[in-house]
């Protein structure tokens, strides 16, 4: 009987030992380092190789909402980190920056991470939109203000121009605007780089790598991201 009261006490003394360490890890969190996420963010500064010096803090916003381990990053959420490392060109070595992210935050909450900025960016191109020349359909002569071209009384609609109707006939450009490629590319001439402690590093040995406020990069946990 003693022999039984013992063996049922150490069962029980073990799953409370199991229950607490499980409470304790679940209480830990380590930083997200998924080397197949990206976050395409906006540097809130702007970042030389050689001038913004190793230590600095920097800041990013998220520009896409993003799946990381089950949790959504919402657009606009803040990542948080530091330079690591910051070397102008010279003529015997290249230009050299590595920038790593500790931490995001966002209005719902905050999460470690672990990521490094990649060679990776979105570029700006210019598209054709909507013919700005055209006015919106408007009614009859009653509305007329007395600008562009005279309402024809027969027509329910007319489309207004700003000049005299004698190039009525000629054809007007469409109106260029910058919008964001859908996909990424690598930065001309740069290549990735690994340190021996693992962080990653971006190169170049034509020119200083530059990072400005309206370009989207890519922060990754791996820098080797294949090709899109």
């Amino acid at each position: 009987m003693l022999t039984r009261i013992v063996a049922v006490s150490t069962l029980v003394l073990s799953l409370v030992i199991c229950a607490l360490s499980s409470a304790t890890l679940l209480g830990q969190q380590s930083p997200a380092t998924s080397a197949t996420v990206e976050f395409p963010v906006i540097m809130q500064q702007s970042i030389t190789a050689g001038k913004t010096s190793a230590g600095t803090k920097i800041r990013a916003k998220l520009e896409v909402p993003t799946l990381l381990n089950g949790t959504v990053i919402p657009k606009n959420a803040v990542f948080s980190g530091e330079v690591v490392d910051s070397a102008a060109k010279t003529a015997t070595t290249p230009s050299r920056l590595a920038l790593r992210i500790d931490s995001v935050e966002w209005k719902a909450g905050t999460a470690p991470v672990k990521l490094y900025l990649t060679r990776w960016y979105y570029p700006t191109m210019s598209a054709t939109g909507q013919d700005l020349q055209y006015g919106p359909t408007l009614p009859a002569n009653r509305t007329w203000n007395g600008q562009g071209q005279y309402p024809d009384p027969n027509s329910k609609a007319y489309k207004p121009f700003p000049g005299s109707d004698s190039n009525k006939d000629s054809p007007v450009p469409d109106t260029p605007s910058p919008v964001t490629a859908d996909h990424r590319v690598a930065m001309k001439d740069v290549e990735t780089a690994r340190s021996e402690d693992g962080a990653i590093y971006i190169v170049c040995k034509r020119s200083n790598i530059k990072l400005d406020k309206l370009t989207i990069y890519v922060l990754s946990g791996d820098g080797l991201l294949p090709a899109k």
